[in-house]
């Protein structure tokens, strides 16, 4: 389909656009010029960004955690997210200036619209992909999230929530979910907010690390936040009636604390996580019990569809591997 074609007002409207966030953007660092020359702000400090909203960022203190800063970013900087490191020099009534970027350990990005990726948080240990028996959590999205998580090198956590609507109907099938990804090596962990469990389980895996939330919209990530931090209030939203969907109630990621020790980022509730920009070789090391049978297919260019000597073929018929996990792998390099 070729792309429609704009025509001279749509093209000046846009131009006008671009020229106007130009202004602003050169306006705001003109101010942070202006604050640097005249000594205006403080004695460069290290802090954390907690949130990011568009142009500006809230900015902790170290070692202030009930301290707060409205912050600008020096124009050279590269995009920074909830969870970054940074150097800063604060202003007068709350707000600063970042002036620089430290190096980040970790980073999980998801690709926009637009398939470019983006990244949600940084220096995170653990990602943890919240499902619930609603919306119905499929086998293909949590390999999607696994893999993400897995090529960037973060230990992912499956956590299993609203167990209170598990039924004599549906145990059955959430069990064998389950324990499929137990079997491969993942830490699940099972909760509900209604019920007041596996609260206590998740508050001390979590301890002393730093951890984002991702899932599905709807899957209960607010109400869990709202139960792990009691006065974080976070507003909550109700499935859909005609898509059994979540409404999304989270707008930018953010990072809490908890009392005894370790942080929490709510991202965005988000349906699909797209590996468009993950190539064959890293998508295929995503899938973690497949390691010990790539490189020993009797046929380098080995696509592991029926060709002999395949090793992960004979994985399979070893019952090594599962074949809802080879299906799953092939699903999403297939692109669908």
């Amino acid at each position: 389909m070729s792309k429609r074609r704009l025509n001279r007002r749509q093209n000046w409207r846009i131009q006008k656009i671009q020229q106007e966030r130009t202004k602003r953007a050169e306006a705001r660092e003109d101010k942070v010029q202006e604050q640097l020359q005249a000594g205006e702000l403080g004695s460069e400090q290290q802090g954390t960004v907690i949130a990011h909203y568009g142009s500006q960022l809230d900015v902790e203190p170290i070692g202030q955690p009930d301290a707060l800063f409205r912050c600008h970013l020096r124009a050279n900087l590269p995009q920074l997210v909830t969870g970054d490191k940074i150097i800063w020099r604060a202003g007068a009534d709350q707000s600063g200036v970042v002036v620089a970027a430290q190096d980040r350990r970790s980073e999980l990005c998801r690709p926009d619209s637009r398939g470019q990726l983006k990244p949600v948080a940084a220096n995170i240990d653990y990602i943890v992909q919240v499902i619930a028996p609603l919306p119905t959590p499929h086998a293909n999205l949590i390999d999607r999230y696994l893999v993400a998580a897995e090529a960037v090198d973060i230990e992912p956590v499956i956590l299993f929530n609203k167990t209170d609507l598990v039924n004599e109907h549906n145990r059955e099938h959430f069990d064998q979910l389950l324990a499929r990804y137990q079997r491969i090596g993942y830490k699940v962990i099972h909760a509900s907010t209604l019920a007041s469990t596996g609260l206590d389980e998740i508050k001390a895996l979590l301890r002393d690390h730093t951890s984002v939330f991702v899932g599905q919209s709807g899957v209960g990530k607010s109400s869990l936040i709202n139960a792990l931090l009691p006065g974080v209030d976070i507003r909550v939203g109700a499935l859909s009636e005609q898509t059994g969907k979540g409404t999304h109630t989270t707008t930018a990621a953010r990072l809490f604390h908890f009392p005894a020790g370790g942080d929490l980022i709510d991202s965005p509730g988000i349906r699909e996580f797209g590996l468009g920009h993950i190539d064959q070789p890293t998508l295929i090391e995503g899938f973690r019990e497949f390691r010990p049978f790539l490189g020993y297919c009797r046929f380098r260019d080995c696509q592991h569809e029926q060709e002999p000597g395949c090793a992960l073929l004979e994985a399979l018929d070893e019952g090594k591997i599962s074949q809802q996990r080879l299906d799953s792998y092939r699903h999403i390099l297939s692109g669908n």
